[in-house]
């Protein structure tokens, strides 16, 4: 089962999350529309809304109209995450186009972020389910939290392995973490089979982001969708910078270290060059794949199903990936 076989097979439930986004976005303000419109319909993977339709198919639903809202929930969560990101980190590009930010300038962006992130919550409390609200608020506010350690990380290139690990299972993870907790509990699924689905976000969201810190080194801009080497520019020392400073050589350590520091770019060749010889780049992928197969593993209380099928084909698509 390939990535767009995954997506053909709850290809209805999909379409019926779409409907949903372009519907919620709705606003008689243009200038939301024109923003939140851009940013949803700029492509990406819709990875999360994915998640959500397929572990609720896995957890046995039949009624996927609930499903599709909380897809979109979480898809919009996702968006206003994006929305902040940009105007956080100043970037100029994301999926291979302009960033909202870069078109409609920074204030806008905020602004429409938090539009988006309180439609969210309106669609959350229209579920009726107290259990949905307890798991989305607890999720947005350690997103936060992630946010806030990782500009506290930002140009220091002493941060541990600890620290990294923290704010992606925050930043990242979480959100996939929550998106399959919540179509289990709209599925009304047994406490051992939430758990599984709480266990099987929290590893491929985590196994997905090591990914794509990987992918900042050892990807291309036009695959990518985003300029090469964003990452060290905004002095985030992801893993393979912390691994390569570890095992470089003195004088590799003191360039990587000159530019977590100042948020430079102008050594990135050299910087690539030596997360590959110390092996940054595959301890990276090491560790991607590890957290995939405990993705899978947890998947052992899930009943049978082309949709379980279709779970473990997304976590072995999450460290497979080029872009």
């Amino acid at each position: 089962m390939s990535f767009e076989s995954v997506k053909a097979l709850v290809g209805d439930d999909l379409q019926e999350v779409d409907r949903v986004i372009r519907q919620r976005l709705a606003s008689d303000v243009v200038l939301i529309n024109q923003v939140a419109e851009y940013i949803v319909g700029s492509g990406g993977k819709r990875l999360r809304p994915l998640l959500v339709v397929v572990a609720a198919r896995a957890c046995g639903s039949q009624d996927m109209r609930r499903h599709a809202e909380a897809a979109a929930i979480i898809e919009f969560i996702h968006t206003a995450t994006l929305l902040h990101d940009d105007v956080v980190d100043g970037s100029k590009l994301r999926r291979g186009k302009d960033t909202a930010n870069e078109l409609w300038g920074n204030e806008a962006s905020v602004l429409v972020g938090d539009y988006v992130y309180s439609r969210s919550f309106e669609m959350m409390v229209s579920l009726q389910s107290m259990r949905v609200m307890e798991v989305m608020a607890s999720a947005t506010n350690r997103i936060a939290e992630g946010e806030v350690l990782q500009l506290m990380n930002a140009h220091d290139p002493d941060t541990t392995e600890e620290r990294y690990f923290e704010v992606i299972y925050r930043k990242t993870a979480k959100l996939f973490e929550s998106g399959a907790q919540i179509a289990a509990i709209l599925a009304n699924a047994p406490p051992a089979l939430e758990d599984a689905m709480v266990r099987y976000g929290r590893h491929l969201g985590t196994a997905f982001q090591l990914v794509d810190d990987a992918l900042d080194y050892r990807s291309d801009r036009d695959q990518l969708g985003k300029n090469l080497g964003d990452d060290l520019a905004e002095g985030k020392p992801t893993l393979p910078l912390i691994y390569a400073l570890r095992h470089a050589s003195d004088q590799q350590r003191q360039l990587i270290r000159q530019a977590i520091q100042e948020g430079s770019i102008e050594a990135l060749s050299e910087i690539t060059a030596a997360i590959e010889s110390t092996g940054g780049l595959a301890y990276t992928a090491r560790l991607a794949r590890r957290e995939a197969t405990l993705a899978i593993e947890a998947l052992a209380e899930v009943p049978k199903s082309p949709y379980k099928q279709a779970l473990q084909e997304l976590a072995d698509f999450a460290v497979d990936r080029t872009h």
